[in-house]
């Protein structure tokens, strides 16, 4: 008999039975006929009834697609996905704000096919198929653009993406010299404003991505997930993605990374995913500072350690990414989970900052983000030696 267990972590509305997760991802032995994306779990993160859609994006194949996924949800017609009136800038959605991103779906068209530099996590950000998620992790950047309603946006105009990332591929050739986002390919972020295991629960566009990149020997995609999704296990990416999955302490992730999958779940996937023919890494993301947060770090690493089988240690690294906060998103998260912003929120230990894109966030005083990530570089060096860190942010 399967048992749920007593603690679930990272799950506080119970959408994701840890048993449930494990058998099919194929972590107990076993493997699921019946694709995740029609699963329960599946089922409870999304239940859309009710599709905005751009005329064109409707119209297109991918679009058909969706919207056939979802045969009982209300079909609305938008002129464009970023303003819809109801949805953006309305104060009112606060309160709805988890109901809106499982029962709320956007389809648009993605205008702008610009892949630009990174050089931290990535060498290049692609331009994604999505934007928001429906899982509702309290200090996201996401929905800071947005206001008051964050739920995702599909864009539907595949070949046009995938054409600017051909083009971009083949005039920027072979990587001559590594570095610390890969060795010997240009790693392309393909998930910057979504969550991809998230978005093959709506359609294709995440195995299409996958797909593509199978034939570029000379790029590498990779992203950050938080979602145990075992359909990806059949996409058989031969090596040219690359899989982050999101960690934090237990405890952390049950306060703060609402409706993902428990953080012991992650770690049981990873040697699925890399017998899959993914490269699987870890992004320690992202590192609050609270009363005991060594010691949680310190457990969690030691976990992983105890969990993770030779052949995951031997290939991984890891990123550190340090909380970044906003102001709006404050005000927003003080409306439907205050209890997060206890530990989000604290003006004693944050400075204002701009971003690369212009909006004012918090982070952590430089004194402060200093001292966190040597500490946690030595928590590392004690409890996983093993786990190489690309980079710390």
């Amino acid at each position: 008999m399967r048992r749920r267990p007593q603690e679930p972590v990272g799950d506080p509305e119970g959408l994701f039975d840890m048993a449930d997760l494990m058998d099919a991802a194929g972590t107990n032995g076993t493997r699921e006929d019946r694709p995740f994306r029609d699963g329960p779990e599946a089922g409870r993160l999304l239940r859309v009834t009710e599709i905005h859609a751009e005329p064109a994006a409707a119209a297109s194949w991918r679009g058909r697609q969706i919207i056939a996924r979802f045969p009982g949800a209300r079909l609305v017609e938008t002129d464009s996905h970023w303003r819809i009136p109801h949805l953006h800038g309305n104060e009112g959605n606060v309160e709805r704000w988890v109901r809106i991103k499982s029962e709320t779906l956007v389809l648009g068209e993605r205008s702008s096919l610009t892949v630009r530099p990174n050089g931290r996590s990535a060498d290049w950000i692609a331009p994604g198929l999505s934007n928001g998620c429906a899982m509702a992790c309290a200090y996201c950047y996401v929905p800071r653009r947005k206001g008051y309603a964050n739920p995702i946006t599909v864009f539907t105009n595949v070949d046009r993406v995938l054409g600017a990332l051909g083009r971009h591929i083949a005039a920027t050739g072979p990587k001559r010299e590594p570095n610390q986002c890969d060795e010997r390919a240009w790693v392309y972020d393909i998930g910057e404003n979504g969550d991809c295991s998230v978005d093959d629960l709506i359609s294709d566009n995440t195995a299409d991505l996958v797909h593509a990149f199978r034939r570029w020997p000379t790029a590498k995609a990779s992203f950050a997930t938080k979602l145990v999704n075992p359909d990806l296990l059949r996409l058989d990416p031969q090596g040219r993605t690359r899989i982050r999955f999101s960690l934090m302490p237990p405890d952390d992730s049950r306060l703060l990374d609402i409706r993902t999958s428990p953080v012991p779940a992650r770690l049981a996937a990873a040697a699925d995913f890399l017998d899959a023919g993914y490269e699987v890494h870890f992004n320690l993301s992202p590192v609050v500072i609270r009363p005991g947060w060594r010691e949680a770090w310190d457990d969690l690493l030691r976990m992983m350690d105890d969990v993770l089988p030779p052949r995951v240690k031997e290939q991984a690294a890891a990123e550190i990414i340090m909380l970044t906060h906003n102001e709006d998103l404050h005000g927003v998260n003080l409306g439907w989970h205050p209890r997060a912003e206890e530990v989000l929120w604290q003006p004693d230990l944050q400075q204002a900052k701009r971003s690369e894109n212009g909006a004012l966030n918090v982070r952590y005083r430089n004194t402060v983000k200093r001292e966190a990530v040597e500490t946690l570089r030595r928590v590392i060096e004690s409890r996983a030696p093993w786990l190489r860190v690309r980079y710390a942010f």
